[in-house]
């Protein structure tokens, strides 16, 4: 799956209210209710004992989020999430020992995640599932792709090749009682953390401007781009320390935000607004000659400018480059052979704020 595009959003959006009365929000479909329970709102959190929701897609591909926490424990092996796509299903449900399994044509099981929280830790238990258009079924915990070890930190499986042909996103329980902080659930595709995120501010800077630079350039068929550095040595840059960098083998590229902001709105209620945003690239290569090192980093830093611009600021009523700054690094030091040029690109881009 892609990074989502800007007209991509969470189509149903649950935050603790009635789910089949969801608050008067743009774009907010709500949840068909089944099961003979009387859920209340608790806390802040919808409360479940006997009642299962669902919404009825038209599409093949989902993403379907949810907080929540154990008041009393369902049995084992009930479903709390599922999806099916008319061709696949797949379900999350309880098992022992504080864990979730994923269960396709196969079954997959996570560490112990704790979801009645016995330690007195605050934070409910957050579950991403997604269902491809092809049956891969995917399950996030704590929208963490990789550990700190660097081990995935998620579960995949097949999922069922038996639908019924009818399509089905769902969450709920019938028995035990499960306190439902949020629910977030979008038709428009399989995403990933790292793909659409739970904030819309989040997703239209970090997301949609810093990740998706970092793909677009990964994708580029431009001669140095494609073939003087390696797609592991684009990326963003969380931390551009010496020591962190000094990890990734020249050339590399390194992209960041560094200064978002709206000048003004552009409507009194605030429905559309401009965003600014400073993409600020590093572009990193070595050499025992510098002048080799300098006129590398100079010709990977033009593919970036050429095909950032090309790809991602031409469209003049959302989305457009209005300035660029570009920064050639000079030999100081006899003993410098690493070359960084540093290129900073300004974007605007017209954002509707009635999606969140």
């Amino acid at each position: 799956m892609a990074i989502a595009d800007r007209v991509t959003f969470w189509t149903s959006r649950m935050n603790g209210e009635n789910p089949t009365s969801l608050l008067a929000n743009e774009n907010n479909e709500a949840f068909t209710a089944t099961g003979a329970g009387s859920p209340s709102a608790s806390g802040g959190a919808w409360r479940v004992s006997n009642k299962v929701y669902h919404v009825t897609p038209t599409t093949n591909e989902y993403t379907l989020v949810t907080c929540f926490k154990y008041v009393s424990a369902p049995n084992d092996d009930e479903t709390i999430m599922f999806l099916d796509n008319g061709t696949h299903s797949v379900r999350v449900q309880k098992t022992t020992g504080g864990k979730v399994k994923l269960v396709g044509a196969t079954t997959a099981t996570s560490e112990d995640l704790d979801p009645t929280m016995a330690e007195d830790i605050p934070v409910p238990l957050m579950l991403r599932l997604t269902l491809t258009s092809a049956g891969v079924a995917t399950l996030y915990m704590r929208e963490i792709i990789e550990d700190d070890d660097g081990a995935n930190h998620y579960l995949q499986v097949n999922g069922t090749n038996d639908s019924s042909g009818t399509k089905k996103i769902q969450f709920g329980n019938t028995n035990g009682t499960i306190d439902w902080n949020n629910v977030y659930v979008t038709k428009n595709g399989a995403y990933s953390p790292d793909e659409l995120a739970l904030s819309g501010f989040t997703q239209d800077t970090l997301i949609a401007m810093g990740f998706e630079t970092v793909q677009t350039l990964k994708d580029s068929k431009r001669v140095h781009l494609k073939n003087m550095v390696d797609d592991s040595s684009i990326v963003y840059g969380f931390d551009v320390s010496n020591s962190m960098v000094s990890r990734i083998r020249p050339p590399s590229i390194h992209v960041f935000l560094t200064n978002v902001n709206s000048p003004e709105f552009q409507t009194l209620t605030g429905s559309r607004i401009v965003q600014m945003f400073d993409v600020e690239i590093f572009i990193t290569t070595r050499g025992t000659n510098y002048i080799n090192a300098y006129r590398m980093g100079a010709e990977i830093a033009g593919d970036c400018f050429d095909e950032l611009y090309k790809k991602t600021g031409l469209e003049a009523n959302s989305d457009s480059i209005v300035s660029y700054e570009m920064q050639f690094n000079t030999k100081m030091d006899d003993d410098d052979v690493v070359c960084v040029h540093r290129l900073v690109m300004r974007y605007m881009r017209r954002l509707n704020m009635l999606h969140r």
